[in-house]
């Protein structure tokens, strides 16, 4: 049978197999994860081994059980759980109705989803037999004898193998974004100009913001304010803010970044927060800049507010969604094709 990593290596490898920027990554790599996969290789239910995994192999599992780990003693457990009336000893770590979690969330939206678990399709929907085992590359990449460099290698090809495109590209993007480079960050404007700004993840999301959401949500761009981390100015267009009637005063309410949109009739005024740690579109923070347009005399139904985000499974997301103000929106550099809407208009869900 395969060699067994503990259910707690388990957990710190899957963080390294998924991380962040990964799709449904809270559930690939929360604990219900690990004791679903450490369940699995201690059952031996890996494709092409004709073991298969089922929930109440999980939520009947114990420490004591989990202990023994020669072959007679996982094979008896992979059988004889099944069976009512099975007794296991030692308290379970899970109750039956967990149940659906395991089911819906870990596996089929989880690690079904993204690859790691292949699903049994020869069986009714209602039918309660076992009918998940986990896709042998995976299985392999929780050999006790990987660690190091070795061990990153073997994640590195099997994300590259088995991860489509997006999902790849996502990861790619979060790594970079989250990276602490000791270059600074170049930003190039929708005219051409660049700018530099100073390393880290702020400035790899204004980045994107500049260079990737103004040109896909914008028909005619461009910048008018831009500021980094401690109210350093980077740029400032006075003379293309007046043009379309809008005087721009240093005021510490202003945002990260001021992008304008000249391609409708009426220019449209995006203000955009960035959110590396804190600080969104807030209604309080949506009202202080309603304000300060308001004194400019700029219409208000010109006016969009947007908070940017490296990934929307990380936590500064988590963090502040609550607070995020209806009538803005908020963007992810790693999903940069869409876009979140907060809506304050009532509509029906067919409308």
């Amino acid at each position: 049978m395969t060699p067994l990593l503990t259910r707690e290596e388990v957990h710190t490898r899957l963080q390294e197999i998924f991380p962040d920027g990964a799709p449904n990554r809270a559930y690939l790599t929360r604990m219900l994860a690990a004791s679903t996969v450490f369940v699995a290789l201690y059952i031996d239910a890996v494709e092409g081994s004709g073991t298969y995994l089922g929930p109440k192999h999980v939520y009947r599992m114990t420490d004591e059980q989990a202990a023994r780990t020669d072959a007679a003693d996982r094979a008896s457990y992979a059988t004889g759980v099944l069976r009512t009336g099975s007794q296991v000893e030692g308290r379970r770590w899970y109750q039956d109705n967990t149940r659906e979690p395991i089911r819906d969330e870990t596996l089929r939206e989880g690690l079904v989803a993204i690859g790691a678990v292949t699903e049994r399709t020869d069986l009714a929907t209602t039918s309660s037999k076992p009918r998940y085992a986990l896709k042998a590359g995976f299985a392999a990449l929780f050999d006790p004898g990987l660690a190091g460099e070795v061990l990153q290698a073997r994640i590195a090809a099997w994300q590259a193998e088995a991860l489509n495109k997006g999902a790849l590209a996502r990861l790619a993007i979060v790594r970079r974004g989250a990276g602490v480079s000791a270059d600074q960050v170049l930003v190039t404007f929708p005219n051409g100009e660049t700018r530099r700004m100073k390393p880290g993840p702020s400035s790899e999301i204004t980045k994107a913001v500049v260079e990737v959401f103004a040109p896909a949500f914008l028909a005619d761009p461009a910048v008018l304010f831009l500021s980094e981390s401690g109210n350093k100015v980077v740029a400032r267009d006075d003379e293309l803010a007046r043009s379309i009637g809008l005087a721009i005063q240093a005021d510490r309410n202003l945002p990260d970044t001021i992008l304008v949109d000249l391609g409708p009739t009426h220019p449209l005024l995006v203000f955009v927060e960035v959110v590396a740690t804190d600080g969104p579109i807030s209604e309080r923070r949506k009202e202080a800049l309603e304000a300060l347009v308001a004194e400019t005399g700029f219409p208000a139904e010109h006016v969009a507010f947007v908070t940017a985000y490296l990934d929307r499974s990380a936590g500064p997301f988590k963090k502040t969604v609550d607070s995020l103000a209806w009538g803005s929106y908020a963007w992810f550099a790693a999903e940069p094709e869409r876009l979140l809407i907060f809506s304050d208009a009532p509509r029906s869900l067919g409308g």
